[in-house]
């Protein structure tokens, strides 16, 4: 079942592109993996937890999956809110949906895991102490 705003904590608006949409005339399966990875990156960097080029522990996304209820297209407004309904040793797993508009109920549900690994070593290493933080604001 699509899920309803009221159950996310955080939320940040994405603008559709004209490319975004398929020959079908709505957004493609595969873009919806891009406002999740857009969504997540976004929050950890607004947070100031994430420099993209420096950070010596980086998030690496090593599990996705979406499920649609619904099209959306350009030139929709995509709210996407997201929590974190999990959060390990070196792992976190957010669930992240996808509204459409002022839409109440979800048109996408996904789910996006990152390990945190070291920069230079790819081996995981623990959530570092200040992103922790930032996560555990986004529990459910």
């Amino acid at each position: 079942m699509p899920s309803c705003r009221a159950q996310y904590p955080h939320f940040s608006a994405i603008q559709t592109r004209w490319s975004d949409n398929d020959s079908y005339g709505h957004v493609n399966n595969v873009v919806y993996y891009a406002y999740f990875d857009t969504a997540v990156n976004r929050h950890l960097i607004e947070r100031g937890v994430l420099d993209i080029a420096n950070s010596p522990v980086i998030g690496l996304v090593v599990d996705t999956r979406c499920t649609y209820f619904s099209s959306i297209g350009f030139p929709d407004v995509v709210h996407v809110g997201m929590k974190v309904v999990h959060l390990g040793n070196s792992s976190v797993r957010y669930e992240i949906a996808l509204f459409r508009n002022d839409a109440d109920t979800a048109s996408a549900i996904g789910e996006f895991v990152h390990v945190y690994v070291d920069r230079a070593t790819n081996g995981p290493v623990p959530v570092p102490h200040d992103v922790r933080q930032v996560l555990q604001s986004l529990m459910a």
